[in-house]
C-alpha cells in the first residue's frame, strides 16, 4: 500500500496528494501520515512546496469531509431514527429519545467537535458523519473543517520536510500518537458505554418507602 501511495505522489504530485487525502477521508485506514509527511520530503528536492502540499492535501480533507456529511445528511433524511423503534432499538433498550439526545449533545458541541476531532485519528474522518446528520450548518461545517485539516496537514508536511529522507521516523512517532489517542477513545467509550448499561439495564430498586 506505502509503494501504492508514494508512487501516486511522485507522479501526479499536488494533484496526486489531493485524490489520496480525500480517499483516506473517507477510508481512514488509508495513511495520511505517509501521504502527508512524504509529500513534505519531496518539498526538499522537487518543484513541490510547503504551502501547495499543504492547501491540496486540506482540498482534499474539505472533499472527503463533504462527502461524509452529505451521506450524513441523507442517512438522517431517510429515517435513521425508525431503527431505534424496531426490533434492533427494543433489544438494546434504545429509543428515539436517546438518539435525540445524542443529537442535542451533538449540536451543543458540534463546534468544538468538528474542529478538535481534526487532530484525532480515524474519529477526524467518521465526525463528518453526525454533523450532517445533525444537520450542522454547511458553512460553519466548511470553515471549521477547513482550519482545523490545514492545521494538521501543515504540520505533517512541515515535519516530513524538516525530517527530510528520514521522513518514515516521523510516521513511526505519528503512529504511536495514534495508538496512544485511539486507546484514551476505547477506555473513554467504555466508561460511558458501563454508565449507560448501568443506566439501561440496572435500574435501582426502589425503596419500601418509595413503593408504599
Amino acid at each position: 500500500m506505502q509503494e501504492v501511495i508514494l508512487g501516486i505522489i511522485s507522479q501526479y504530485g499536488y494533484l496526486g496528494i489531493f485524490l489520496l487525502i480525500t480517499v483516506e477521508n473517507i477510508f481512514p485506514p488509508l495513511p495520511s501520515e505517509v501521504i502527508l509527511t512524504f509529500g513534505g520530503f519531496l518539498t526538499t528536492y522537487t518543484k513541490l512546496n510547503v504551502w501547495g502540499v499543504s492547501i491540496a492535501a486540506t482540498g482534499g480533507s474539505v472533499a472527503g469531509a463533504l462527502i461524509l456529511y452529505v451521506i450524513g445528511y441523507k442517512l438522517k433524511a431517510r429515517g435513521i431514527a425508525q431503527i431505534f423503534s424496531g426490533k434492533v432499538g427494543k433489544y438494546l433498550r434504545l429509543s428515539k429519545a436517546d438518539l435525540k439526545l445524542a443529537e442535542s449533545w451533538f449540536i451543543r458541541h458540534e463546534n468544538k467537535a468538528v474542529f478538535f476531532c481534526r487532530f484525532v485519528p480515524i474519529v477526524r474522518s467518521l465526525i463528518s458523519l453526525p454533523a450532517g446528520m445533525a444537520k450542522m450548518r454547511l458553512i460553519t461545517f466548511l470553515g471549521l473543517t477547513v482550519i482545523g485539516s490545514f492545521l494538521w496537514n501543515a504540520v505533517l508536511v512541515i515535519l516530513g520536510r524538516i525530517a527530510g529522507s528520514a521522513w518514515e521516523a516521523v510516521v513511526g512517532y505519528l503512529d504511536l500518537y495514534s495508538m496512544v489517542v485511539l486507546i484514551v477513545f476505547i477506555l473513554a467509550a467504555m466508561v460511558l458505554g458501563a454508565r449507560f448499561i448501568k443506566k439501561r439495564f440496572f435500574k435501582p430498586e426502589k425503596s419500601k418507602e418509595e413503593q408504599s
